[in-house]
């Protein structure tokens, strides 16, 4: 169950969208991100169980942007998970993301928004395999010590894509599907369709719409939802949808 788990949380759908046409590519979009007030963050992730019901869970961040010598530097603090999976799904997302709730990650981010990188990455882990340890040695939760040996056992650049790919998916400049069509003033809405095969497995149809904010550079909303093909006209089912949405306000 964690093992799984795991990889549901892991998992990026993929591949990412085509670039979009030459006649949409412009200039590259500003990156102007609000330093003087916080931000709320919510990303919420549903995927088709196997009982055919959509089980989801939604991650809430708190960003706070600053400036740092010519660069940018983002804290992004955990601040809770929501999960209306059935009981021992839900323990195993929240089990996962338990250990970040309330840890402030800071990210250093290039001056045109183009590049991201997290700051002291090695800290960060240790800190989180250690409350990992912890809770389950306080709660008896020999769950826990096995989350902690697989988060130990992934690749470093797999640890930080848990805590990174979210943040980068704000950064239009960072997405280069993005990066040439974002121009001008006020909001723009771009939209993507795109269709492939996975490993000889049925047609995967991903349809992604952002909302960018002209002004900042940053991705104010994203809904990006995975259709597999139906046999024969069956149609087609929605496997996957992840929503992400960034607001300037802080939750109470």
């Amino acid at each position: 169950m964690i093992a799984g788990a795991l990889t549901l949380l892991m998992a990026q759908p993929a591949p990412e969208p085509p670039l979009p046409p030459a006649a949409a590519i412009a200039a590259a979009p500003r990156f102007a991100p609000p330093l003087d007030r916080p931000m709320t963050y919510r990303v919420t992730t549903r995927r088709l169980a196997r009982d055919g019901t959509m089980a989801s869970y939604t991650a809430v961040y708190v960003l706070q942007w600053s400036r740092v010598g010519r660069g940018i530097e983002l804290s992004s603090t955990l601040r809770g998970v929501e999960s209306d999976a059935r009981p021992e799904l839900a323990r195993a997302l929240t089990g996962l993301l338990q250990p970040l709730v309330g840890q402030t990650m800071t990210y250093l981010v290039a001056p045109d928004g183009g590049r991201l990188d997290l700051v002291d990455p090695e800290g960060l882990w240790r800190r989180v395999l250690a409350r990992i340890e912890t809770m389950g040695a306080d709660a008896e939760r020999p769950e826990a010590k096995q989350m902690a040996s697989l988060i130990a056992a992934l690749p470093p650049a797999d640890r930080d894509r848990l805590v990174t790919s979210d943040i980068r998916a704000l950064l239009a400049a960072a997405n280069p599907t993005l990066s040439g069509a974002v121009h001008g003033e006020g909001t723009q809405t771009l939209s993507n369709v795109e269709r492939t095969v996975i490993d000889g497995a049925a047609p995967l149809e991903i349809d992604t719409r952002w909302t960018v904010d002209r002004a900042t550079g940053l991705v104010m909303a994203e809904t990006r939802q995975n259709w597999v093909a139906g046999p024969g006209a069956a149609g087609k089912t929605l496997v996957e949808e992840r929503l992400r949405e960034l607001k300037f306000a802080d939750p109470a």
